[in-house]
C-alpha cells in the first residue's frame, strides 16, 4: 500500500533560509526581469508571482521598489498602454477594460485616469466597426433574421463591455443600413 504524500510546505526550506539575503534578492530581481521581458506587468502581478515562489515580503518590496524607481514597473503607464491596445485591437469597451485592469491589480484611480483616453465617441465608432464587420457575414434573407442577428450582435458587444443601450442602438442603425445597402 502506498502512503499519500504530504502537501508541499509553503514555508522556506532550510537551504533557502540559509541563503544569503542578497542572493535571494538577486534571484527575485532576475525572476521579475524575466517576467517583464515577456510583457509589461503591474506591481500587483509581480508581487503575486514572487509570493507564489516563496519570496518574503521584505525582499519583494525592495526588488519592486527598485524596479519602480528605474521605470520598469509603472502601473499608470501599464494601464494607459493596456487601454489603448485592448480598445483598438480587441475592440473592448470601457467596462471590460476596467474589469481587466482590476484583475491585474491596478488601482481604481489609475483605471479611471487611463479610461479618459477612450471617449464616448471613440467607443461608439469602435462598436460600429465591430458590428459592421460581423454584419457583412450575416444572412438577411428573411425579416425574421433581424431578431436573431440583433440578439447575436448586441450580445457580442455586451461581452466586450459596451453598454446595452448603446449596443442596441448601434446594431439597429447598422442593420437598417445593411438592409438598405443590400436592396440596391
Amino acid at each position: 500500500m502506498t502512503k499519500p504524500c504530504p502537501p508541499q510546505s509553503t514555508s522556506e526550506s532550510d537551504d533557502e533560509q540559509a541563503q544569503d539575503p542578497r542572493e535571494r534578492e538577486e534571484q527575485a530581481r532576475n525572476l521579475c526581469l524575466r517576467l517583464l521581458t515577456v510583457r509589461a506587468r503591474t506591481r500587483a502581478e509581480l508581487t503575486e508571482r514572487l509570493t507564489k515562489r516563496g519570496y518574503p515580503d521584505d525582499v519583494s518590496e525592495r526588488v519592486l521598489d527598485r524596479l519602480t524607481t528605474v521605470g520598469l514597473v509603472d502601473d499608470q503607464d501599464f494601464a494607459h498602454q493596456w487601454v489603448r491596445s485592448r480598445h483598438v485591437n480587441a475592440g473592448k469597451g470601457k467596462r471590460a477594460l476596467a474589469a481587466e485592469l482590476r484583475t491585474k491589480g491596478v488601482d481604481d484611480d489609475v483605471i479611471a485616469e487611463a479610461l479618459t483616453d477612450v471617449d464616448a465617441d471613440a467607443e461608439r465608432v469602435r462598436a460600429e466597426q465591430l458590428v459592421a464587420d460581423k454584419l457583412r457575414r450575416e444572412r438577411l434573407d428573411d425579416p425574421a433574421d433581424d431578431t436573431r442577428v440583433t440578439r447575436r450582435l448586441v450580445g457580442m458587444l455586451a461581452r466586450r463591455g459596451y453598454s446595452p443601450s448603446m449596443a442596441l442602438d448601434v446594431v439597429k442603425v447598422a442593420l437598417a443600413g445593411e438592409r438598405e445597402r443590400r436592396r440596391v
